[in-house]
């Protein structure tokens, strides 16, 4: 069952998604080659308690780490480690926040040093992706709107799109009702009504839309070892348009810094 949320509790869910937003900020700020996933990790739950929040992943459903890093080939649910990233690499950095009973949850894949072309126009649309899905929630359309927005302008692109995970609800759990495909039909699903809020999460691959999880238990990785891409936005609908809680600003600004 959808709950849909007041405009007190998306004001709620805004604050939680905006200290993961200032978060990914500061994780633009420090990702470079060298920089080991666990030192983002320590940073990461270092700052979110510092705000008066609440690592939203640690301990949920048994997750070890504040943070996911997924590496090149890996999807999404990458478990931080030791090994340093390299120049070339991509890194999808995703992170939930709670506070105030409410999560937040947004991601960003990050370029680490100088990254092939084919690599970087692969990111470039797969957060287009993400624009194309957010600009489908609107009075009048269904889930499978955004879904198919998502999916066609990947599949244009000679990309995979991730079958097996998708986006979800979000309020005072981290994953509610409902799912929030990258691939479907148009006008089917459920109707977008006011007071919804959902995380949109496009998962894109370079290759196959194939993938397999890694003996870890939480680690998937794309079944060509080919590099993946994941950006992610929380999305309420208030008046009948859609109304992004999380913000990417806070990641551009330290971008800009760093390569100035």
């Amino acid at each position: 069952m959808i709950k849909y949320k007041t405009r007190e509790e998306i004001e709620l869910i805004r604050q939680s998604a905006l200290v993961v937003s200032k978060t990914l900020g500061l994780m633009a700020s420090k990702i470079q080659p060298g920089v080991t996933p666990l030192q983002l990790d320590a940073w990461a739950e270092e700052f979110i308690r510092d705000q008066g929040a609440e690592p939203g992943f640690l301990g949920l459903y048994d997750y070890p780490n504040t943070i996911i890093t997924s590496v090149n080939e890996q999807v999404v649910h990458g478990i931080p480690t030791s090994r340093p990233l390299e120049d070339g690499d991509v890194v999808g950095v995703d992170i939930g926040a709670k506070m105030n009973g409410y999560y937040g949850d947004h991601a960003y894949t990050f370029e680490v040093g100088e990254v092939e072309p084919k690599t970087k126009r692969l990111l470039e649309v797969t957060k287009e992706c993400l624009d194309l899905g957010i600009a489908q929630v609107k009075r009048g359309n269904r889930m499978g709107d955004l879904s198919y927005a998502i999916q066609q302008h990947a599949e244009k692109n000679g990309y995979g799109v991730v079958r097996e995970l998708v986006g979800h609800g979000l309020g005072k759990e981290m994953h509610e009702s409902p799912e929030v495909p990258n691939f479907g039909k148009r006008g089917r699903g459920p109707l977008f009504k006011d007071g919804l809020v959902i995380a949109i999460e496009p998962m894109i691959n370079m290759g196959t839309k194939n993938v397999k999880q890694l003996s870890d238990g939480w680690t998937i990785i794309t079944a060509d070892k080919l590099p993946s891409a994941h950006f992610e936005h929380d999305v309420a609908m208030i008046d009948g348009k859609a109304e992004v809680l999380s913000t990417f600003d806070y990641i551009e600004e330290a971008l800009a810094k760093v390569n100035a």
